[in-house]
């Protein structure tokens, strides 16, 4: 396995939000496609910023379970959520997508937001039409709004927004108890009201994924890939040519770390030790450079008068 180096890049602080926030549409405007990878805290944050990722994806499922230790059920408040955002948004250079679940209530609620994770530092805040309280997209008993309802808050939060280049995206969740078309049907609606980006939740075929596609031209297509979820797990290139401009990848991350918090929790446990472990690891010095070790050293270095 080939060992994995971060670069020593100093982490910049606030001053870049602007700069990411309009990144994220020029990327758009200009056809890219973006892969953001799921991040849920600061270690998974910093790693794929290191990597020149075109977005970020705060993942509402990562956040509730590594936060609260909860399943992505409505449990998590917006407190909860947007002091993430502050923290993964100022500590990293990359636009970041932001889960919003379904705004945390009503009109007053979405505004309230929309707001709240601009300044936070968010490039994009997605919001999606389930019943409260939601569920995570690739688990069944999800239940949807009105379309009407929905309507109303993407208009909320077009109008709520500071700049354009603040990024609504819009969720639907009806593709699994009203149907493709129903999906679909909101999916222009939703368009139509002003949101950036559509996200129509489990498509369960890639039939069904190129019909989304060719229905829904003109607002840039964002496409959920959840290993082990309802939608087939399809590389980039495939994705571009059906018609998708975003691929999102929430669980990707969390999967793989929580898999090896097992494999090393299980060496420990058997033997006492990490001897002959074959979890991969970071070495010391990587893990180091990876959360800014790097800066304090230079900074005492400047500054001898602390020692």
């Amino acid at each position: 396995m080939a060992e994995i180096v971060f670069e020593q890049t100093q982490i910049q602080s606030g001053n870049f939000c602007g700069m990411t926030i309009s990144a994220l549409r020029k990327r758009l405007d200009a056809g890219e496609f973006i892969v953001a990878p799921g991040v849920y805290d600061m270690i998974s944050a910093l790693a794929a910023d290191r990597m020149a990722f075109p977005a970020l994806y705060m993942t509402g499922y990562g956040v509730s379970a590594s936060h609260l230790g909860l399943p992505d059920a409505g449990l998590a408040s917006y407190t909860d959520m947007v002091s993430r955002v502050g923290v993964i948004a100022q500590g990293t250079n990359t636009p970041l997508i932001a889960d919003a679940d379904t705004g945390f209530g009503g009109l007053l609620n979405v505004d309230h937001a929309v707001k709240g994770y601009g300044r936070a530092g968010a490039a994009a805040m997605q919001i999606e039409d389930q019943e409260y309280p939601k569920r995570c997209g690739h688990t069944p008993g999800r239940r949807v709004v009105p379309i009407e309802d929905m309507v109303r808050k993407i208009r909320v939060a077009v109008e709520a927004r500071d700049s354009r280049d603040f990024l609504i995206v819009a969720r639907t969740d009806a593709r699994t108890t009203l149907g493709l078309d129903e999906a679909i049907r909101r999916g222009e609606a939703f368009a139509e009201a002003g949101a950036d980006i559509l996200f129509i939740e489990s498509p369960e075929s890639e039939d069904e994924m190129a019909t989304i596609c060719s229905r829904l031209k003109g607002t840039p297509l964002l496409a959920n890939i959840v290993e082990g979820g309802r939608t087939p797990v399809l590389p980039q290139d495939r994705l571009e040519a059906l018609g998708y401009q975003i691929s999102i990848h929430p669980g990707s991350a969390f999967m793989a770390a929580a898999s090896a918090y097992k494999g090393i929790y299980n060496s420990l446990k058997a033997n006492g030790s990490t001897v002959g472990t074959n979890v991969p690891m970071l070495s010391f010095a990587d893990m180091n450079v990876l959360v800014g070790f790097d800066r304090v050293w230079s900074f005492e270095r400047q500054h001898p008068e602390l020692e």
